[in-house]
């Protein structure tokens, strides 16, 4: 078998407040972007697909109850920046549209990154790749 493409599913509490979020951000709507209970936003140069459903209409497609992203740790998307202070842009940017920053800019463990959970708890690292 061949995968042709992977993409995500996460649920939000209020797709227009992830719409708005993201969009702040910089990230280019999918072409879904308009149904009312889905945002999908398009990251990267791979343009990899994150799908924001309303919780309830992603719920009625699984099995189970979901993680509550904003008590625990579900998964960590890393984007990468060309520069130190890029990552520094990303901090401000994501602070100004309302991000949780759980890690300021900084340099750890060798890697200059900064760290940011979306309103619903999505979490999200920022890496430099000056250095690597």
């Amino acid at each position: 078998m061949k995968t042709k493409k992977i993409w995500a599913n996460l649920a939000v509490q209020d797709v227009e407040r992830t719409r708005t979020f993201y969009t702040q951000l910089g990230f280019t709507p999918n072409g879904h972007n308009n149904a009312p209970d889905l945002a999908s936003f398009l990251f990267g140069d791979a343009n990899f697909i994150i799908h924001f459903f309303q919780k309830e209409a992603l719920l009625a497609n699984m099995q189970g109850t979901f993680a509550l992203a904003k008590e625990g740790n579900e998964v960590i998307f890393s984007l990468a920046a060309d520069t130190d202070e890029e990552v520094n842009e990303w901090a401000e940017a994501a602070r100004k549209a309302g991000a949780d920053i759980f890690q300021e800019p900084g340099r750890y463990g060798g890697y200059y990154f900064c760290a940011f959970a979306d309103p619903d708890g999505h979490k999200f690292n920022v890496l430099s790749l000056a250095g690597m």
